[in-house]
C-alpha cells in the first residue's frame, strides 16, 4: 500500500477538532459535492449502521465518475475518541484509481491547539487501465481530498468559534 499524509494545526481544542474530522458531514463533504476534481460528478453516502460515528459504523458511497461506476463500502476498525479514528474500505469496493484505501485521523494536543495528521493508504487496482490511471493520478487526487478533509474541518470549526 501506497501512503500519503498531510498535517494541519488548529487554534481549538482536541474534542471539538476531533469531532469535526469525525463527521462525515464535514469530511465527506467534497465527494458528495459536483468539481472539477470528481470530472463534475458526485457521490451518494448511504449510512449502513445507526451509530455514524464511532467503531464499526459503515456507510457506502455510490455513484458514477467519468461514466464508470463506484460504488463501496467504508467500515471504521478502529475508533479512540479525541485521540484516533481508522476507516477503510470491505468487500470489493467499485473504485477507479485504487483497488481500496485505509484512511487514519490521529489527533494530539500541542502548545497552541491541535495537531491532526489525516494518511490514506491505498492499493494499486488490478486492470490495465485502472492501473494507468492510479500511476498518473492517485498520489494527486489523495492530496486533494486530503486538502478538502482538512480545509473543511477548518471552516467549520471556524464557524463554531465564531457563532
Amino acid at each position: 500500500m501506497k501512503t500519503v499524509c498531510q498535517t494541519e494545526l488548529y487554534a481549538q481544542p482536541i474534542e471539538k477538532v476531533f469531532d469535526c474530522l469525525d463527521s462525515l458531514g464535514i469530511t465527506g463533504a467534497h465527494m458528495t459535492q459536483s468539481s472539477a476534481m470528481m470530472m463534475g460528478s458526485k457521490l451518494k453516502l448511504a449510512f449502513l449502521t445507526e451509530n455514524h460515528t464511532g467503531l464499526g459504523c459503515k456507510y457506502r458511497w455510490s455513484g458514477k465518475m467519468m461514466g464508470l461506476k463506484m460504488d463501496f463500502v467504508v467500515e471504521v476498525t478502529k475508533w479512540v475518541q479525541n485521540k484516533e479514528k481508522t476507516w477503510e474500505t470491505i468487500g470489493e469496493p467499485k473504485l477507479i484509481i485504487y483497488a481500496g484505501y485505509r484512511m487514519n485521523l490521529l489527533v494530539m494536543q500541542v502548545m497552541n491547539g491541535t495537531q491532526a495528521d489525516l494518511s490514506i493508504s491505498y492499493e494499486s487496482p488490478k486492470r490495465f487501465f485502472n492501473k494507468i490511471l492510479c500511476f498518473l493520478f492517485a498520489n494527486w487526487y489523495c492530496k486533494w481530498c486530503l486538502n478538502k478533509m482538512l480545509g473543511d474541518a477548518g471552516k467549520a470549526l471556524a464557524v463554531l468559534e465564531t457563532g
